[in-house]
């Protein structure tokens, strides 16, 4: 007999289907590189990319791709973002909105640093 976690695990995942990402990891260190842009979502469906725990300079890209719409939350200026999505998927750019993201860029992917242990005396 299965438990009510094992059941609600089975859901999840047959609700999920498998996701096809539109950016390798190299294409995604490049755009990095070249553009100064960060893709945080690739694919995503409209409730992964309009999540609350990303910076609020994240904008929503919708395009089209294999005749299918996509939507990527991506990080970056709007001029260089328009750049990047054009030189990958030409005229199938649709439109570049602004993210639901509440947390200040610069403390994006910021960690404290450690503090030193203090040596007791003796």
């Amino acid at each position: 007999m299965k438990t009510k976690l094992e059941e609600e695990k089975k859901e999840q995942t047959e609700q999920k289907p498998e996701v096809k990402h539109n950016w390798t990891t190299t294409e995604r260190q490049s755009c990095l590189q070249d553009y100064g842009c960060e893709i945080i979502v690739d694919n995503g469906s409209s409730e992964d990319v309009r999540i609350k725990k990303v910076p609020t300079d994240a904008f929503i890209i919708t395009y089209h791709h294999e005749d299918k719409v996509c939507l990527d939350l991506t990080r970056g200026t709007r001029y260089k973002l328009f750049d990047m999505y054009y030189d990958k998927f030409k005229n199938g750019i649709k439109s570049i909105d602004y993210g639901c993201g509440t947390i200040k860029p610069q403390s994006w992917g910021y960690q404290s640093p450690q503090q030193k242990k203090k040596k007791r005396k003796a």
